[in-house]
């Protein structure tokens, strides 16, 4: 870029911002807001989920925000669309987290361990002996919705299962990575012919106003008798009302991370149900609180700065910037 220093402004403060600066090359200048502060008016590139307009105004030059997460909140979508000369980019630190997880979650779900776990402690062995609906992997399908960072890691690891791997993706024409060249790749229009192929569905998409309520009670009954959905995406992708039905009739089976209801503040950490519907009462659904993009943990914390200064070292050398965000598409 040359002479002159890329001036980088981090909207809030960053843990662990000093690893973050030996990270980057020297010609990138890192300075840290505290969320209040309006950034300097030479500021390049910003780093932040959910800038205001003032944010964006108080930096004529700005040609980059990066949002340091994977997803774009709707409010930041809308305000970006007012300036397409802004370039939006976002990390995928959190893609092995999330995809563990999903398979974590699909075992759990499809071996029945909660209910087995929970009946053993009482010395009961009943499910031992009983048609518990345990799910065969060897041989089945799955249907990834998503094929970005996380939905290939989801599929790699769904093959290493013995199972067929599909996946839906706004783009079917990009190139596949020689990992992924074993998966069949289908555009969106195919997803109600799919579903029915499905014997477990991974949600991985964004949530976009096309993506809003994409499964409901006519998706949900395309799939077969049995299968097992995993949502580690956002969970509007899924009608809630549509979701609990399928659920309580037993026709299939789920693992949920993501919800409907989340607690607003500290005090209702310990008190807050996931959804209207209770869910908590079902054994064919195996519940986890939003951990998938594990923010908090000090491995996942290390990634994301180490993704950070990939973006940022490569804008600084006139690089082609990973991760670029179809702001239109809303990812």
């Amino acid at each position: 870029m040359g002479d002159q220093p890329v001036r980088v402004r981090s909207l809030r403060s960053l843990e662990h911002s000093d690893t973050l600066r030996k990270l980057l090359d020297p010609d990138v200048e890192l300075s840290v807001g505290n969320g209040e502060a309006l950034p300097p008016a030479e500021t390049e590139i910003l780093i932040g989920g959910r800038p205001l307009r003032e944010d964006l105004e108080a930096c004529p030059g700005l040609r980059m925000l990066i949002v340091p997460y994977a997803g774009i909140p709707e409010a930041t979508r809308e305000l970006m669309l007012e300036y397409p000369q802004v370039a939006v980019h976002n990390l995928h630190h959190n893609a092995v987290a999330a995809a563990e997880l999903a398979i974590g979650l699909f075992l759990a779900t499809a071996k029945r361990l909660i209910p087995a776990d929970r009946a053993l402690r009482t010395g009961d062995w009943s499910i031992r002996y009983a048609d518990a609906g345990d799910l065969l992997l060897e041989g089945k399908t799955a249907l990834i919705l998503g094929f970005g960072a996380i939905g290939r890691r989801i599929a790699r690891a769904c093959r290493g299962l013995g199972m067929r791997a599909l996946a839906v993706r706004r783009r079917p024409d990009l190139p596949l990575l020689r990992a992924d060249e074993n998966v069949e790749v289908n555009g969106t229009d195919s997803l109600l012919a799919l579903l029915p192929r499905a014997d477990a569905l991974f949600v991985t998409l964004p949530l976009t106003p096309a993506t809003r309520d994409l499964h409901g009670e006519r998706e949900l009954a395309l799939l077969p008798a049995g299968s097992i959905l995993v949502n580690v995406a956002r969970g509007p992708i899924v009608g809630e009302k549509a979701l609990f039905d399928a659920l309580s009739a037993g026709r299939i089976g789920a693992g949920l991370d993501v919800w409907y209801n989340y607690p607003r503040d500290l005090d209702q950490r310990t008190s807050t149900f996931p959804s209207t519907y209770p869910f908590h009462a079902l054994d064919n659904v195996v519940l986890s609180p939003h951990r998938g993009g594990a923010f908090n943990r000090p491995e996942l914390e290390a990634l994301r700065v180490e993704h950070l200064a990939r973006l940022l070292n490569a804008a600084a050398r006139g690089e082609p910037v990973p991760n670029r965000v179809d702001i239109e598409a809303g990812y």
